[in-house]
């Protein structure tokens, strides 16, 4: 296997009054794997990754998270927009149709460049690498917590759910981390209840339900019984939707927590910020 760390091939893409994005490449496997960055304001930063969703890219991901990019400087985190592998990740989903699926790409050697090249670079903090993923983004999320739990501090998924048990196809290291996860009731893409997930003419295969999910992870962190319960406050009451916080969080076990939107969507909840929200969650861990 062949990893190459090259030089920056984009100077410089963007412009903003707050930064500027830089983007550069790592060879995996034969393959150019483009990712776009923000620097921190110095040493020993936060590594955090902001995955897209299916069929989408880093700098389309980037327009979400413009608040954690407002406070990235003063929080020193080192925000990262990589791009799947034509515009999707080779996740869990054993019978997804992407093309990053079929050729089995090999996603745990691109993060594992990336994370080397921001520790050579810029001096990333090996203890704070987290990533937060959006739909198909959240199952490449998933996947770093299920084989790469040793380079990972935390996860935030949005808008995703575990593959069923017949769809999953990634060796499980069933390691405990904190995870943090977003689902909508009324997602007719992932839905709540789990089933077939779509995305346009292409087929992802059957995810597990939310609470299935978020039992998963619990049970893995040792948590028994019920969660603490805790209705978010209505800062939009016009939208019609109202979030529910369920947590699991204990002194030496990684926290569990689900945010239930309550006729959320396949989109961000507009009573929150995920970005400001999953940034929370992970400082609550380091």
């Amino acid at each position: 296997m062949k990893h190459v760390l090259l030089g920056t091939f984009f100077v410089l893409v963007a412009t903003t009054a707050r930064c500027q994005l830089i983007s550069d490449s790592v060879q995996i496997d034969g393959h150019y794997r483009t990712f776009h960055f923000l620097k921190p304001a110095g040493p020993q930063a936060a590594l955090c990754f902001a995955l897209h969703g299916s069929g989408g890219n880093g700098r389309g991901v980037r327009n979400g998270a413009q608040k954690l990019e407002a406070m990235a400087l003063q929080e020193n985190i080192l925000l990262v927009y990589p791009d799947g592998y034509q515009r999707f990740w080779n996740e869990c989903r054993r019978t997804a149709q992407s093309a990053a699926n079929l050729e089995n790409i090999n996603e745990e050697a691109f993060f594992q460049a990336m994370i080397t090249y921001f520790e050579q670079k810029y001096q990333t903090d090996p203890r704070r690498v987290v990533a937060i993923g959006t739909s198909g983004g959240g199952h490449m999320a998933y996947k770093l917590a299920l084989t790469l739990p040793e380079k990972f501090r935390a996860i935030t998924a949005l808008i995703a759910s575990l593959p069923d048990t017949s769809n999953l196809d990634c060796a499980e290291k069933r390691v405990p981390l904190p995870v943090l996860i977003v689902n909508g009731t009324a997602d007719g893409t992932n839905p709540y209840e789990g089933g077939e997930v779509r995305t346009g003419s292409i087929s992802l295969g059957l995810v597990r339900s939310t609470e299935s999910t978020f039992r998963y992870w619990s049970e893995l962190a040792g948590y028994r019984g019920k969660p603490k319960k805790q209705l978010l406050p209505d800062t939009d009451p016009t939208d019609g939707k109202t979030i529910e916080k369920y947590t699991f969080r204990k002194r030496g076990k990684p926290e569990v927590t689900l945010l239930k939107v309550i006729g959320g969507e396949h989109n961000y909840p507009g009573d929150i910020d995920v970005y400001l929200e999953a940034w929370a969650f992970f400082k609550r861990q380091f």
